[in-house]
């Protein structure tokens, strides 16, 4: 080793031990990691690529950075990453143009080099290879997706521009060309969310705040082969429909007013006349012209999560217990400073059995701290999240937020022992440990970071 880096070396030491935590870039010594913890994949919005590393602990903790191989090269005046999920030990990343799907838009599909391998009660999680593209979908017929979601398994991709949507079945990306990937489905229509249940049926909405199609749900038949697969459609009371998810049996939808649900008709024994439309208010705030609304929901087992309204005294995260009779919200007001605003939440069950949600507080204007604040769900372990309560809040990075894009985000390892999220503003990720919420390392990966999975355990030795 040279004097220089053993010099270097004693400098991260030294910042190490003065700050309590670690720095390190992708040129950190191989020397340096500890054993592998999981493998995380990200989108670098400046590049307009995904980037893949490695979390490794012990005494001093990394994410290394390299970028996907063989990810195609997107042109950056023209197209975006958009969302993305994992099923299978694949990733589906979304792409979307400038030009209203006349460019290039569609998917594109990563192996993550991890396979899940079940032990009865518990997995195994081997890493087989390093992530590589397994195939894509990249024209001027994809529709221009935005949104990707993930229901029991299969990816369902909004392709906006068509007025429908692609369900694929991650095991076709295994058998077939990119070309025979997929089914299109017309349904939902100019900025698509979508509730998909049993894989048997969807609900895809329209955006339209008026018109005809305010408010406009399609029911979808997934299993029909022939024909027009729309088996009707109804329309809430309110348009601008933002988000839908589907939980115990019942679908939900955010409108501009509060939160619409029906019951999940996986049979298509209803018809446009027949289905029963619900309506739960959010509130309205002192002053405020409109009604509380939200955008995207989160499941975690029986319940469905979300934020609504905003300001340092009136933003609160949401929680549903969707099987009730009615559905009945939980709301816990989260300070928020003026100038910051909460991200959708995720959430996680931690391998010691807390489960948390975890909400940024990202920046609309002005110089902010940018926070995280994290919820225990469940402080008494009864399943019944109606008693959940901040457990900490602490200062992050910065977001780079233009748009839908530059947001914070959060990802889990696959046994709930760490959680990993991006700061877009200065290049890096965090590490925070789910044992006691402390941040293990801030990794300096470059570029702007934003959507990541993370994905793989420590393997297991018998």
């Amino acid at each position: 080793m040279t004097f220089h880096s053993r010099a270097v070396r004693r400098l991260r030491t030294a910042v190490a031990l003065g700050l309590g935590l670690t720095f390190f870039s992708q040129a950190c010594d191989a020397g340096d990691r500890g054993p592998r913890i999981a493998r995380v994949l990200w989108q670098d919005r400046d590049k307009d690529t995904l980037m893949w590393g490695e979390v490794h602990g012990g005494e001093q903790w990394i994410v290394s950075a390299s970028p996907v191989k063989d990810f195609p090269k997107l042109d950056r005046e023209k197209q975006d990453l958009v969302q993305m999920e994992h099923a299978e030990g694949h990733l589906l990343v979304g792409v979307r143009d400038n030009e209203e799907g006349k460019f290039q838009s569609g998917w594109i599909a990563v192996d993550t080099g991890v396979r899940e391998e079940p032990h009865g009660d518990h997995s195994h999680w081997k890493f087989v290879g390093l992530p590589s593209v397994r195939g894509s979908r990249l024209d001027t017929e994809q529709g221009n997706p935005a949104h990707m979601y993930l229901y029991n398994g299969h990816f369902y991709m909004a392709n906006d521009k068509k007025n429908g949507f692609t369900h694929l079945n991650p095991k076709d990306i295994l058998s077939k060309p990119a070309k025979e990937c997929g089914n299109f489905f017309a349904g939902g229509g100019n900025h698509i969310t979508m509730a998909a249940v049993d894989n048997a049926v969807c609900y895809s909405t329209w955006i339209d705040g008026g018109g005809p199609n305010m408010g406009r749900v399609d029911v979808v038949n997934l299993k029909k082969a022939e024909g027009d697969k729309t088996a009707y459609s109804f329309n809430l009371p309110t348009g601008v429909i933002h988000g839908a998810t589907a939980n115990s049996g019942r679908v939900f939808f955010a409108p501009a007013d509060g939160v619409c649900w029906v019951d999940a008709d996986t049979s298509l024994s209803k018809t446009a006349e027949t289905v029963m439309v619900n309506h739960l208010s959010l509130g309205k705030d002192e002053g405020a012209e409109k009604p509380n609304r939200t955008g995207a929901f989160v499941n975690h087992r029986n319940w469905v999560l979300f934020t609504t309204g905003g300001g340092e005294s009136k933003s609160s995260l949401c929680l549903m217990e969707a099987n009730a009779t009615p559905p009945r919200i939980v709301k816990l007001p989260i300070a928020v400073e003026e100038g910051l605003t909460l991200t959708t939440p995720e959430v996680v069950l931690a391998a010691g059995g807390k489960r948390y949600a975890f909400l940024f507080h990202d920046k609309k204007e002005g110089e902010k701290q940018e926070k995280l604040t994290i919820i225990d769900l469940d402080p008494n372990g009864d399943r019944n999240f109606s008693d959940a309560a901040i457990s900490k809040t602490l200062p992050v990075g910065a977001s780079k937020v233009d748009g839908h894009n530059g947001h914070h985000a959060i990802g889990f390892d696959s046994e709930g022992r760490i959680a990993c999220f991006t700061n877009p503003g200065e290049g890096s990720i965090w590490v925070l440990s789910l044992k006691d919420l402390t941040i293990r390392a801030k990794s300096i990966v470059g570029g702007t970071p934003g959507a990541i999975v993370a994905i793989g355990a420590p393997e297991h030795k018998h």
